[in-house]
């Protein structure tokens, strides 16, 4: 007969049993990584230098954002700044998803966090970019790159053809006194660049004309070598008729301020040409600072499917073409230079395609450099003395 505590003993065991045989179920799968949203925002808004997107307001003719708008469903919304410093301080405050920033704003964009790397993977096109500015340091820093080339070129010298017969062959018609061939001093009559960035024009200056001071990068100047190019400016400011960095107002002291000379946009140039005015244009013997420009994508940037949309556009050959025929730069993809209605079978050459080499690109200068280790001037300092040279101190 069997004890209670046996029987009991035995349930005990039969429910156990039973419940390890049961199956349990599989524990639930992770949840797949949710998809990066690529639904088109509807908009792109863009900081940009004048003349570079343009709808075919100015001329018709020249228009590359409609089909973009009509391909893609993105309005494109531009802000134009006539500074480095404008448009540094515009992507600062944020609320825009592009900027087609210069060398002199790039860095400082980086540095401080404004602008995010782009996946050049996801950029059409990206491959076709002159191998000379696809790794450029401007905007590529630490292996990863924080933008896309855009359009390139030189800062040039721009003169009237009624004082000038013959190009200038130096920057001094517009950094020392001295008469005019019209037997007319220039004080007065030449402008200067409303930016920090023009202290690298007068270190560029220097470079020839006192080769003792050593200046061998005019971004990276030790303390000597930077003094020098401010004493060269305060000794300028009488001279100045206006420190400019609207390009329409410049094109207007051209046409009706007795204006002669000063440094330049190719923009302005051809706007001036364009109007019928007896100017020309040159890169003097000391060469030119220059432009090489990149759209950079905001890191807080609202539209970034549409933002990188255009990116892809702002790259065919179409459009690369058509802005260096508007704005008389260079394009950054070589093949634009062929077959362009716009720009014609010279239009590259005529633009300064050849003069790559002889451009000293703006860069953003920093403390630290190539060429003095830790001992060169920083652009907080450009920027603040600057100021004090236009304001005559």
């Amino acid at each position: 007969m069997w004890s209670c505590s046996r029987l009991l003993l035995m349930a005990s065991i039969a429910t156990a049993v039973a419940a390890c045989s049961k199956k349990e179920p599989p524990p639930a799968a992770p949840p797949e990584p949710a998809a990066a949203p690529t639904a088109l925002e509807g908009q792109v808004d863009i900081v940009a230098w004048p003349g570079y997107i343009e709808r075919g307001e100015s001329d018709k003719n020249y228009d590359w954002v409609a089909k973009f708008e009509t391909d893609t469903g993105c309005k494109v919304n531009v802000k134009t700044a006539g500074t480095s410093d404008e448009m540094v301080s515009l992507m600062t405050q944020g609320g825009y998803d592009l900027v087609t920033a210069s060398g002199d704003a790039s860095l400082r964009l980086i540095r401080g966090g404004t602008v995010q790397p782009v996946d050049i993977s996801q950029i059409a096109g990206y491959e076709t970019i002159d191998p000379r500015l696809k790794d450029a340091p401007w905007h590529v820093v630490d292996g990863k790159h924080y933008g896309v080339p855009y359009q390139w070129g030189p800062n040039v010298l721009l003169y009237s053809t009624k004082v000038f017969k013959t190009a200038p062959s130096s920057w001094s018609v517009v950094f020392a006194p001295q008469k005019l061939p019209d037997g007319k001093p220039n004080k007065g009559r030449v402008q200067a660049y409303d930016g920090p960035i023009y202290i690298a024009d007068a270190a560029l200056y220097l470079m020839t004309k006192k080769p003792d001071l050593a200046i061998r990068n005019p971004y990276e100047l030790n303390e000597a070598q930077y003094n020098a190019a401010l004493e060269l400016l305060r000794a300028q400011h009488p001279l100045v008729q206006r420190y400019w960095h609207d390009a329409s107002v410049q094109v207007q002291d051209f046409t009706n301020e007795g204006v002669v000379a000063s440094g330049s946009w190719p923009y302005q140039v051809n706007t001036l040409i364009a109007n019928k005015q007896a100017i020309a244009s040159t890169v003097p013997a000391e060469g030119a600072t220059g432009w090489a420009d990149t759209t950079m994508l905001h890191s807080q940037a609202k539209h970034p499917n549409c933002a990188y949309k255009w990116l892809a556009w702002s790259i065919t050959p179409k459009v690369q073409g058509d802005v260096a025929s508007w704005f008389g730069s260079v394009p950054v993809v070589p093949a634009a230079c062929e077959s362009n209605e716009l720009l014609g079978a010279e239009g590259c050459k005529t633009n300064g395609i050849e003069n790559f080499d002889k451009i000293h690109f703006w860069r953003t200068p920093e403390a630290k450099c190539a060429t003095h280790g830790d001992a060169c001037v920083p652009y907080s300092r450009w920027a603040t003395d600057y100021v004090a040279i236009m304001g005559g101190r």
